[in-house]
Formats: structure tokens, C-alpha cells, sequence
């Protein structure tokens, strides 16, 4: 156990310019305590100990702003910086030596069972901000920009920045993009389609259902 406190207090001193102390590390880093907190849930909810799990969990939520989900599976060398919002479901997989700051979530799209939470991969920056939506995987050293929200997989060495996210750099080197600036697709709108045809669909329904009662009311 205190081995890998040691070890978690020198990554953070590594990629954090501002600590200046392991004792400062250990007291203060709200990263830190939500990570070892996690541990500890995470033992009791693999020996299907869920209450207790999960108290833990909110526990920690309370005391550090941060949440995450003891069923999720998380790799050594976790850093997540300032933290406040920090939310990782419950099948989300981190791998080792990733780094998350401010309001990331790592989310799900919907009530389904199973996996339904992002897979990360090793050495991955997650940006303030950031929202990675769904069972899909981001590869090892990618970097996810601040407030973008990732709603497809990323490969391996690559940038993704923008609502909803694309790729911008493969390897270090800049993506040719399309600058056709009239015909990019509106999320918004495409969602706002959907629902239009369905209200459509239903109020058909419901029409359909109307002339068989009034029709059962004359037969009667």
C-alpha cells in the first residue's frame, strides 16, 4: 500500500510543475485521494461487496468532487489534476499513465446493460472539459482537447478536438481537413429530424388507434 502511495506521489510531482512537496502531494491533492479511495471501493465491489463499495464511492464524491464508479477498471499511474467534475461510469476502462483534468466525464449513452462506457488506453490526456460518450475505444497516447466531446473511436497517437470531436493530428502531424464551412453537419439538427419523425410516427398511431375505438363505439 505504501508502495504505491511512494508511487503515485512521484508521477504526480512529475507531470504537475505546482507540487512542491510530497507532503503537500499526500494532504492536499484531491486527485490523489479520490484515486486511493477507488482502490479501496473497487476491492469490496470485485467480492460483490456493493453497498459498501459504493459508500465508499459517494463517500469520496463528497469529499473530493470527484466520482467514479467502483466497477470501473483503472490502470497505474492515474494522474487527474484539479479534478472537480470528474465523472468515470462504471465499465470504463483507463489504462496506465493517463492524465485527466477538470470536468471530464467518461460516460455512457443510454440505460443499456453491459459494456457501455469509453475504453482508454496507456499514456492518453483527457482535456478539462472533455465528454468521451459510449463503449468505443481511445488509443494509447492520444490526446482528447478540452471540451470536446468524443462520440467514436480515436486511434492510437492521434489528436481529437471539436463538438462532436475529429481528428486533427495522426502521429504529431496535422489532418488535411475538408474547410467546406455550408455543408458540415448539425448534430443538433439531425437530432431534432429524428424526434420530428418520430412524433410523426406516433401521432399516426395514435389516429389510427382513435378511428378503431370510434369505429368499435358505432359498431356497438
Amino acid at each position: 500500500m505504501f508502495k504505491r502511495l511512494r508511487e503515485d506521489i512521484r508521477l504526480i510531482k512529475e507531470r504537475d510543475p505546482a507540487a512542491r512537496s510530497s507532503f503537500e502531494i499526500w494532504l492536499l491533492y484531491s486527485g490523489l485521494h479520490a484515486v486511493r479511495s477507488y482502490r479501496r471501493a473497487h476491492w469490496f465491489y470485485k467480492r460483490r461487496m456493493y453497498l459498501v463499495a459504493r459508500w465508499i464511492s459517494e463517500f469520496s464524491r463528497f469529499r473530493t468532487g470527484i466520482e467514479i464508479h467502483p466497477g470501473a477498471k483503472i490502470g497505474r499511474g492515474l494522474f487527474i489534476d484539479h479534478g472537480t467534475g470528474v465523472v468515470i461510469g462504471e465499465t470504463t476502462e483507463i489504462g496506465e499513465n493517463c492524465t485527466i483534468y477538470q470536468g471530464v466525464t467518461l460516460g455512457g449513452t443510454g440505460k443499456d446493460k453491459g459494456k457501455r462506457h469509453p475504453t482508454i488506453g496507456n499514456n492518453v490526456m483527457i482535456g478539462a472539459g472533455a465528454k468521451i460518450l459510449g463503449p468505443f475505444k481511445v488509443g494509447d497516447n492520444a490526446k482528447i482537447a478540452a471540451n470536446a466531446v468524443v462520440l467514436n473511436e480515436v486511434p492510437a497517437n492521434c489528436t481529437a478536438v471539436g463538438v462532436p470531436a475529429n481528428i486533427v493530428r495522426v502521429n504529431g502531424k496535422k489532418v488535411k481537413q475538408d474547410l467546406d464551412q455550408i455543408h458540415m453537419p448539425d448534430p443538433v439538427s439531425q437530432k431534432l429530424c429524428q424526434h420530428m419523425v418520430r412524433i410523426e410516427e406516433l401521432e399516426t398511431q395514435v389516429r389510427d388507434l382513435l378511428d378503431a375505438l370510434q369505429k368499435a363505439k358505432n359498431d356497438k
